[in-house]
């Protein structure tokens, strides 16, 4: 012991706080991987949020163009417009969505 050389300004560490700084920096080490995780789980959520978002539009879209190939009556939009008192543009759609049925519009707008 005599040969040994002890650095007056260190102490020596125990088993103890050896086990508790390793426990501490594999929580530290945990909380960083874990936050990875969540990054990767966000960015698959957001790009699942726009896939459907695009599909959305495209459905929205097709549905628009499906209204505007139906044919209507532009007599019936504007009876249903002056006799409800109706914007002619939501007559119009209303004719369209009943593949232009004004019997069928008419009742929609009543009910």
């Amino acid at each position: 012991m005599a040969d040994e050389i002890v650095d007056p300004g260190s102490r020596p560490t125990d088993s103890k706080d050896l086990q508790q700084q390793n426990k501490a920096l594999d929580s530290l080490t945990d909380h960083v991987e874990d936050r990875q995780l969540d990054a990767n789980r966000v960015q698959q959520a957001m790009a699942s949020i726009a896939a459907n978002a695009a599909a959305d539009r495209n459905a929205q879209r097709l549905r628009e163009k499906e209204l505007a190939a139906v044919k209507i009556n532009t007599s019936d939009v504007d009876f249903i417009a002056n006799e409800l008192e109706l914007d002619k543009k939501v007559a119009e759609r209303m004719l369209r969505e009943h593949k232009g049925d004004a019997v069928a519009a008419i009742r929609s707008l009543l009910y």
